[in-house]
């Protein structure tokens, strides 16, 4: 009720990307100062369950719910992410050069419609600042997930090249690594998409995962590609083949849609991508498909307008093994985390299953 009553008010009155960066700071402050972590788990911590943990890709998380790339664009705050009850934490856009993104004002609220309307732009300090940020890390209780993509002045066709630089710089700070090829807002990124751009994209991505396991006498790290939720189902069924046919370990569906359907708030003629609510039902649709597509053999981690329990049920059913919020967070604070982990237990127990992978793809069965 803390953050309902009191931050929420006081946030909403703020510019949303001042209140971003405020709540940021706040928690990479508090993973410095010895106790404050602590008193967050105790405020936001969730207890785990064997009913929920889920192994995938040899990483274990305690229950399916993670934060998107987004929130912790630098990887400062990690761990206060991690005590206030997520199950993995996904950092990032980066990028291998500092930039500023795009001309402010540029994070919209839509409150009557649960939503946020961003074009961001990959703002962000650099692989080099978010290596030594990550190094710093003192909790290592969950995975964390380095999302990489292209600095905005990087043609298509050289935006390997920035792709494989993040791997390099990147390789030994994350569990997991997220090729983000579909955020709508850095001109011509959701080219990359499709046909032989994408092909050849992840060809060199695999082939510098594969070099920085090689060179460490390890296991060749995951990594997943993140797709958009406004492809037409050709180009879906398309891009999901290119995917599959490479060595590419999972998708994340979806990132922010272009579409504006069903808004009610001024802010919806803002440019960007659109997140929270109204992202709902297509990107759990997108998420259906995907495990069509690939009849359940590559993992979905499912993104988009997850406010309930209920709403991440929907998308395990439809195929994705994780799912992760963010606008959601926004709305509704860290309360969130319980709210969800408790629901999700009682919408597995009322389908009769002992445990949340059963229901991973039930709607297919």
């Amino acid at each position: 009720m803390l953050y309902k009553n009191i931050l929420k008010p006081f946030f909403f009155k703020m510019d949303p990307e001042k209140a971003h960066h405020l709540v940021i700071d706040g928690l990479a402050t508090a993973g410095k100062v010895p106790g404050a972590c602590s008193i967050l788990h105790s405020l936001y911590g969730v207890k785990p369950t064997s009913e929920l943990n889920v192994n995938l890709l040899g990483m274990q998380f305690m229950h399916p719910i993670g934060l998107a790339a987004g929130l912790d664009k630098n990887g400062v705050a990690t761990d206060g992410f991690s005590n206030i009850g997520f199950a993995f934490v996904e950092a990032g856009t980066v990028t291998p050069k500092p930039q500023p993104g795009n001309e402010q004002p540029r994070l919209f609220r839509l409150p009557p419609d649960e939503a946020l309307i961003n074009r961001m732009g990959f703002n962000n300090n650099g692989a080099t600042e978010m290596a030594q940020a990550l190094e710093r890390r003192k909790f290592h209780t969950i995975p964390v997930a380095v999302n990489i993509g292209k600095n905005k002045a990087t043609a298509n066709e050289l935006a390997h090249e920035d792709y494989r630089s993040c791997i390099r710089t990147l390789y030994d700070h994350g569990d997991f690594f997220v090729v983000n090829i579909s955020s709508p807002n850095t001109q011509g990124l959701r080219d990359l998409q499709h046909g032989n751009e994408l092909h050849n994209l992840l060809v060199h991505v695999c082939e510098e995962m594969d070099i920085q396991a090689a060179q460490r006498n390890a296991k060749v790290k995951p990594i997943f590609v993140k797709i958009a939720p406004d492809m037409t189902d050709d180009q879906l069924a398309h891009t999901v083949q290119t995917i599959q046919n490479s060595n590419i370990n999972g998708i994340i569906a979806t990132n922010t849609t272009l579409s504006r359907e069903g808004l009610s708030h001024a802010n919806q003629g803002e440019a960007g991508g659109l997140s929270g609510t109204p992202l709902r039902e297509r990107s759990t649709e997108v998420i259906r498909k995907v495990y069509q597509l690939t009849e359940g053999k590559l993992p979905i981690i499912g993104s988009g307008g997850i406010f309930t329990a209920q709403d991440a049920y929907d998308k395990i059913r439809a195929g994705a093994s994780l799912v992760e919020v963010y606008t959601a967070l926004i709305y509704k604070g860290p309360e969130l985390l319980r709210e969800l982990t408790a629901g999700l237990q009682e919408c597995m127990r009322k389908d009769g299953f002992t445990h949340i992978m059963e229901a991973i793809g039930a709607d297919h069965k």
